[in-house]
């Protein structure tokens, strides 16, 4: 990643609106930030929550709150916890994400 033209600044992440995802179950909540190409989300997922597609998108993902469970397409599944984190490339091994608790996230991609 090249972080290129981008000042110094700070993100109350409160004052951004936040949009309703729905998965094949349970809600995800996101609040998005645009820098240029990088998207940065604070993403909060619901008890129950089970994503509706594959994604092939690359991530780095930090769990922040509650767990997650990443599911790739192969069947390996790895937990996160608080303090926890995953990174994969675009288009690299595509993952779902589902959380029985609910969980927070920071995702930068």
């Amino acid at each position: 990643m090249n972080i290129s033209d981008l000042p110094f600044g700070t993100t109350d992440w409160s004052s951004i609106e936040p949009t309703e995802h729905r998965g094949e179950t349970g809600m995800a909540t996101w609040r998005t930030c645009n820098f240029g190409p990088i998207r940065v989300r604070m993403v909060q997922y619901s008890a129950g929550y089970l994503a509706d597609h594959w994604c092939s998108k690359g991530h780095i993902l930090l769990c922040l709150e509650g767990e997650l469970v990443t599911e790739l397409e192969d069947g390996r599944t790895y937990a996160l916890k608080p303090g926890m984190s995953y990174q994969v490339a675009d288009n690299a091994e595509a993952h779902r994400s589902s959380t029985e608790t609910g969980a927070t996230l920071f995702v930068v991609d």
